[in-house]
């Protein structure tokens, strides 16, 4: 079969690309983004790639088209072509689940944060336990280098993401994925270009659930309200809870899957109904990550692994890329890069930080990018989600609202550029030996990591000199 994928350059259609290939399907593809480093990864594939969405590649003799969320009516001279011809398209969900997920005993991590993580941290336990899991994650996890895979095992883990699916189907992705373990990490507002509140979001995540079967199982955050809600309309499937809390919303109940409290190296005792499992031995910081961990030890254990064997794999999980991931260090500054941007995923980050480095300087770094934060609708909890930085530093350009203004809670310690360079200028200027940069965002953020290195670099040579 011969697939021509529009907007491959995603991490998610570049996954399909990728499984598609493995599975010995011809596969072209266009977009708007053809640069590395996912063009150099699909050419290496053998993937022909072809800049823009014109309207004359409806004739390269595609059985079908594969279209991502990317395309709208309209826009893309390509997707009117294929419409004008009725020739036959899907969109990338509904071309896995025909094509991939369909006979795989499927492991979908769904959840406003974490997904990425979690979903890395399941197929890491997995192939340690020697079941060779297929996987599609909308990250690199470190463990294995590549986002995306297909193997012989009856094992799939997918990041199983809320968005839409295509303009022809506003269901959200995980709808399609009909997984027999569904992990449900949080549930929160996000996405306010596509859903209007949580209660939206929170029907999405029930048709999800309806999709489970008697004999599967969903694992929950027990802390979350949302989730409650999502089954108190329904659910037809066992449930294990993890790190579910006492009314107070601080003490961890004895029920279902908790985490003792954290050693100094980050290290912590992990319980089934108050019974202890073993002990979790690695460097990762932040509650979030032991929340993480619980879920993805509880989802292996419904695949078969052992709840001491998961545990033990955990030691040598590699974590994902860009998850406080150290891009360098310069005279004694230390550069991290870190996809949180939602308001809760930059507290915890904060947080995590903050816990590791003690009394040190945080020098945090923010680029409000998602089309939810572009759109203010999450500005006025920006304050409080900084609280825990020295310093604030934030990219405002190309945002409908004002950001000093959302930021002026935080008084004198924060601070708004347009402008990279000047951004960069004064990091330069005011960061000191032992002080940690923490850079947010959930794109490229115009490669501030390495122009800011470089200029510290640079600083610090002409100093000495």
């Amino acid at each position: 079969m011969h697939i021509h994928i529009l907007g491959i350059c995603g991490t998610f259609m570049g996954g399909i690309a990728a499984i598609a290939r493995s599975a010995g399907h011809t596969v072209t593809g266009c977009d708007t983004n053809v640069y590395p480093p996912m063009s150099d990864q699909l050419r290496a594939l053998g993937i022909e790639l072809i800049e823009g969405f014109d309207a004359a590649q409806a004739g390269i003799g595609a059985d079908i088209f594969v279209v991502g969320n990317v395309v709208a009516r309209g826009k893309q001279p390509l997707i009117e072509a294929i419409l004008d011809r009725g020739l036959p398209y899907t969109s990338g969900p509904q071309w896995l689940a025909d094509h991939v997920l369909r006979d795989k005993w499927v492991l979908a991590v769904a959840g406003t944060h974490g997904k990425t993580t979690t979903s890395s941290m399941l197929a890491w336990i997995l192939e340690d336990a020697h079941l060779n899991p297929g996987f599609l994650i909308g990250g690199v996890p470190q463990n294995f280098g590549i986002s995306a895979r297909l193997t012989d095992s009856p094992f799939f883990v997918i990041e199983a993401d809320e968005y839409d699916t295509a303009f022809f189907d506003k269901r959200s992705k995980f709808v399609h994925y009909r997984p027999r373990t569904a992990l449900l990490n949080n549930l929160e507002f996000d996405h306010a270009d596509i859903f209007p509140d949580l209660a939206a979001i929170e029907t999405q995540f029930h048709h999800l659930v309806r999709t489970v079967p008697g004999n599967g199982l969903v694992v929950a955050n027990g802390r979350e309200a949302s989730l409650d809600r999502v089954f108190a309309r329904g659910c037809w499937t066992p449930v294990e809870r993890f790190g579910g809390a006492t009314p107070d919303g601080r003490t961890e109940s004895a029920d279902g899957w908790t985490a003792g409290a954290p050693d100094a190296g980050g290290g912590f005792d992990v319980f089934l109904d108050g019974a202890p499992q073993g002990r979790v031995n690695w460097p990762l910081i932040g509650e979030h990550n032991r929340l993480n961990a619980l879920a993805a030890i509880a989802a292996a254990r419904h695949a078969g692994v052992p709840a001491a064997a998961a545990i033990d794999a955990l030691a040598r999980f590699e974590n994902v890329k860009r998850r406080m991931e150290v891009r360098g260090a310069v005279h004694g500054i230390t550069v991290y890069d870190d996809f949180a941007h939602h308001p809760t995923a930059i507290a915890t980050t904060v947080e995590g930080l903050r816990a590791k480095v003690g009394d040190a300087h945080i020098l945090a770094v923010l680029e409000p990018r998602s089309n939810t934060m572009k759109l203010g609708i999450m500005k006025s909890q920006l304050p409080d989600s900084l609280k825990d930085a020295d310093q604030v530093y934030c990219f405002g350009a190309n945002l409908g609202w004002d950001a000093a203004e959302a930021l002026a809670p935080l008084g004198e310690k924060a601070r708004v550029f347009d402008s990279l360079d000047k951004l960069v200028s004064q990091l330069v200027a005011d960061a000191r030996t032992g002080d940690h940069v923490l850079m947010m965002s959930n794109g490229g953020f115009g490669g501030i990591h390495a122009k800011l290195l470089e200029a510290l670099r640079h600083h610090y040579h002409e100093e000495i000199v």
